[in-house]
């Protein structure tokens, strides 16, 4: 159902106007309420877009500076953290995990290795134990659970999408060898520094500019019941164990608690500059996060396979990297299948295109049903590429 566009705010440069009428488009075509967009090329803001509302019941205009939880889009800022930490010498990906984090060789898991927790083959995806949501903002608790637990299947072997988990197998391993846990880390390392408005959780200083979720449309208590009877118990566990949403991300507990894989906070303009630091091989400006050899390790394949967690929602086999997905022949991140990123619950991207040059940051409220390759931020890509 169409609908009138809101006012759009910020600039485009003219190269990118297919980018502009895509954003518009989303409002009018695709049922946006609230959402911004950035495109870095180069290193230079060529995109910078916000429009609509930031509650749901349109009384607060979406603005420049307005904050919204980006779900998955976080594990981007959380991997680059412990790929930082690598080039510093200070953690060997192939290395066991145990190493670092003694405790986690229980059950089995002594040869899982650092990087099988950043490409979502530690067989880890979720708790075999009843997870509720108040005991994953518990930091502790959650990876005493995650280093006692047996793998759902064998690490290493394959891809299982670690929904919830991933922030704090990753994030553990980034405390034991740092001191910090991932938001602290996070922000005397890169966003302190450079600038960049983007947390793990939501400061409560900041909760004014916090745009509200609003729920994806709702399946019946029987649909959903009907979905998750056909997930096998490791996509389940990732899933639904515990099911959040949107009501839980707008709590204030959800916004205080460090879950590294979920609630990151930040404008489209903080998303696009921390995954610029990929797509300009390890540069922000004239200052270096990383060495180029680390950016590009980022999207090291770890071998294409039907993801456990995720298969079915793709045409194709899918391939993750160490920390960030590649666009592969899906075309997630446009049409460079070299070209890298994430998606967060419900809509929003993070993406890198190292040979274009370009980086894109996408965020909204009104959440979509889709885990990844929402039809909104698709647009969006789509149109990038056109103008290059």
């Amino acid at each position: 159902m169409s609908q009138q566009a809101p006012d759009v705010q910020g600039h485009c440069d003219a190269r990118f106007s297919a980018v502009r009428a895509a954003f518009e488009g989303n409002f009018r075509e695709r049922g946006e309420l609230g959402a911004a967009v950035t495109v870095t090329l180069d290193g230079e803001t060529v995109v910078d877009l916000w429009g609509g509302w930031a509650d749901a019941a349109r009384t607060r205009p979406w603005e420049r500076e307005t904050l919204v939880n980006v779900w998955s889009t976080s594990k981007g800022p959380t991997s680059l953290c412990a790929h930082i930490l690598a080039d510093r010498g200070l953690l060997d990906f192939d290395a066991p995990v145990a190493t670092y984090w003694p405790e986690f060789a229980a059950a089995g898991k002594e040869s899982v290795l650092v990087r099988h927790l950043l490409s979502h083959r530690a067989g880890l995806s979720g708790l075999r134990e009843p997870h509720t949501f108040a005991q994953l903002c518990d930091w502790e608790l959650t990876v005493e659970r995650l280093a006692a637990q047996e793998p759902w299947w064998e690490p290493g072997s394959q891809s299982g999408y670690h929904a919830l988990t991933f922030g704090h197998l990753v994030g553990e391993v980034v405390r034991r060898v740092s001191g910090l846990l991932p938001g602290a880390f996070l922000e005397r390392e890169v966003t302190g520094p450079l600038g960049i408005d983007f947390t793990i959780g939501l400061p409560e200083k900041e909760a004014d500019r916090a745009a509200e979720l609003v729920h994806p449309p709702a399946a019946t208590s029987s649909e959903q019941a009907a979905i998750f009877a056909q997930l096998a118990p490791e996509a389940l566990a990732a899933l639904a164990n515990p099911l959040v949403g949107a009501d839980e991300a707008n709590t204030p507990r959800w916004r205080a608690a460090e879950i590294p894989a979920a609630n990151g906070h930040g404008t489209a303009r903080a998303v696009a500059a921390l995954y610029a630091i990929f797509a300009r091989r390890g540069a922000y400006g004239s200052q270096r996060v990383l060495s180029p050899e680390a950016a590009e390790r980022v999207r090291e394949g770890q071998g294409s396979c039907r993801d456990l967690v995720l298969g079915a929602g793709f045409e194709n086999e899918t391939e993750v990297g160490l920390g960030l997905w590649l666009s592969g022949p899906n075309g997630s991140y446009g049409p460079n299948p070299r070209a890298f990123g994430h998606d967060g619950f419900g809509g929003s991207c993070g993406l890198a295109d190292p040979e274009a040059g370009v980086s894109l940051g996408y965020v909204m409220n009104r959440m979509g049903p889709h885990i990844a390759d929402d039809p909104r931020k698709m647009a969006l890509v789509d149109a990038l590429y056109s103008a290059l």
